[in-house]
């Protein structure tokens, strides 16, 4: 009984399965009569697409563009000789980055007569301050690099050294040729802020490296590098107050009023500092000079009281801000 019941199933299974067996060659549809089908049309102009890519057409284009490109990318660029500085020292870059900046791009697509000599004078600038533009033009980045610590997950500087947290005394440069590899040298008695300046014979003082930075970066017509300098300098601290006026002082001058970045991030560095500007005697000695040049006797003395009654003011106003600010423990 069982095995009848069980051979009547397999019959039965094999008899369904076997219409779909006979009648699959039958109800199989070409796909040329699929696509020839009565009331299709196709697009003309797929159709010659694919006449055309049938008889290689498309494929020798298509081959002569990449052969082209590559001839375009391997054709080595053509090296300008930059003359930079008072002492003419010798800069060699290709022009292809060059014109990577507004300003080397129109001198050398212009009629700067020179250029067609591949040759550009810079006297006015500082050959230091041009290496870090150059290298950034072929690296993205320049001396000290931006990097990130990804156990602190925050930005900083190549080769940064423990520096202190507020403004102080002048650093100590020596003239000694042997300390510090042509860097100011790092000593117990020079404070590790002398790494993040850089001396202008035109100034005749240390200033930031990365305020000086961000005003070449504003005479190339580099936004990106000025963005770069700035975020830079933020992560600078341990300067000394007469290095930051200073510093200062050449931003204004070699910034447009249109752009106050680099001026609102020192108004804000003073302001925060202001304890240490306010009891600071290079700060009264430059108030005092800039104003009474300016102005005549006395002004000078009269800005830095100013200030000082500004300063004293605002710790007024703090601390009256936090006594009314109920303290949570």
């Amino acid at each position: 009984m069982f095995k009848r019941s069980f051979r009547s199933r397999d019959a039965g299974a094999s008899h369904r399965e076997a219409p779909s067996t006979t009648m699959d060659p039958q109800n199989r549809v070409d796909k040329s009569a699929r696509l020839m089908k009565k009331g299709s049309v196709r697009d003309p102009q797929k159709l010659s697409k694919l006449q055309r890519s049938l008889t290689g057409e498309d494929t020798s284009r298509m081959q002569s563009t990449q052969a082209r490109l590559s001839d375009k990318s391997l054709a080595p660029s053509p090296i300008i000789t930059l003359t930079v500085g008072g002492e003419g020292r010798l800069f060699a870059a290709h022009e292809d980055v060059l014109c990577q900046a507004p300003f080397f791009e129109k001198v050398l697509r212009g009629t700067y007569s020179d250029a067609k000599n591949r040759r550009i004078s810079l006297p006015d600038e500082e050959p230091e301050v041009f290496s870090g533009i150059l290298e950034y033009l072929y690296k993205g980045d320049y001396y000290p690099r931006l990097l990130h610590n990804k156990h602190r997950n925050s930005w900083e500087l190549e080769d940064s050294l423990p520096r202190r947290a507020t403004p102080q005394s002048s650093p100590t440069i020596h003239d000694s040729p042997n300390i510090g590899g042509g860097r100011a040298g790092q000593t117990p008695q020079t404070p590790s802020a002398v790494e993040a300046t850089v001396y202008l014979s035109s100034v005749g003082q240390h200033l930031l490296r990365d305020t000086v930075i961000y005003c070449a970066a504003e005479r190339y017509g580099l936004e990106e590098l000025k963005r770069l300098a700035l975020r830079k300098q933020g992560l600078q601290s341990g300067i000394d107050v007469g290095t930051i006026l200073r510093s200062a002082q050449y931003c204004y001058a070699h910034t447009p009023d249109s752009d106050s970045r680099l001026r609102a991030h020192y108004l804000a560095l003073i302001i925060r500092c202001r304890k240490t500007f306010k009891r600071s005697g290079t700060m009264q000695a430059e108030m005092e000079k800039s104003g009474s040049d300016v102005y005549g006797e006395g002004s000078g003395k009269l800005f830095f009281d100013l200030f000082v009654a500004m300063c004293n003011h605002l710790d007024d106003v703090i601390e009256a801000s936090n006594a009314r600010t109920p303290k949570t423990i």
